[in-house]
């Protein structure tokens, strides 16, 4: 079993362009969400970091996909959050742009081991979510639904919310990992199952 320090961590690259993108031969996991799902705050919490992944006041802000080089053995890789209603169209098209850079430019596509597509309790699965599961499943992606937010929700509304979703996404329930990162539930699980992709 791979063995990490997750302790040494640090953002290696912010790629604005394709051509930015390492080529270190390392495993990547990528994470990927709308705009202001908890994505920053998911990553921060997994690291054990207050502020190594930047959380911006405006969501759908930054384009940019970021690269965390953990333990120089792992890329955990911030795709940019899509579905922001306010975004110009010349955002929006760099933001389809770089994204799409990602899994068809990216020199080391062949080292991404999976992808936590990250949903929140709230809102549940929205169109964008779908679209991108779809284009995960189709493209024979291995990913993970991680549901944020869930010190939002009573256990009773929680519990409800996670069967919609689950339904949504056309998985079982147990397949979810739902999370906090205020309290940091859902962070060793998620831990987990980010080793289980790695060991493919």
């Amino acid at each position: 079993m791979i063995k990490i320090n997750v302790q040494n961590s640090k953002l290696a690259v912010t790629a604005g362009l394709p051509k930015q993108f390492p080529a270190a031969g390392v495993p990547q996991i990528a994470f990927s969400g709308r705009s202001n799902v908890g994505k920053s705050s998911l990553m921060n919490t997994l690291l054990g970091r207050k502020s190594l992944a930047r959380v911006s006041s405006t969501p759908g802000k930054t384009i940019t996909v970021n690269f965390y080089d953990i333990d120089g053995k792992l890329f955990l890789v911030d795709l940019p959050g899509y579905g922001y209603a306010k975004r110009s169209p010349e955002d929006k098209k760099r933001w389809s742009q770089l994204t799409d850079g990602y899994f068809t430019r990216n020199p080391r596509i062949d080292l991404l081991c999976g992808v936590i597509q990250l949903v929140d309790c709230r809102s549940g699965a929205t169109a964008d979510d779908l679209m991108m599961i779809d284009f995960l499943t189709q493209s024979q992606i291995p990913f993970i639904i991680c549901v944020t937010k869930t010190d939002k929700l009573g256990k009773t509304a929680l519990g409800e919310a996670l069967d919609s979703i689950a339904e949504t996404c056309g998985v079982e329930r147990d397949e979810l990992v739902p999370f906090s990162s205020l309290s940091g539930a859902g962070k060793n699980e998620l831990w987990n199952r980010i080793y289980q992709l790695l060991e493919r």
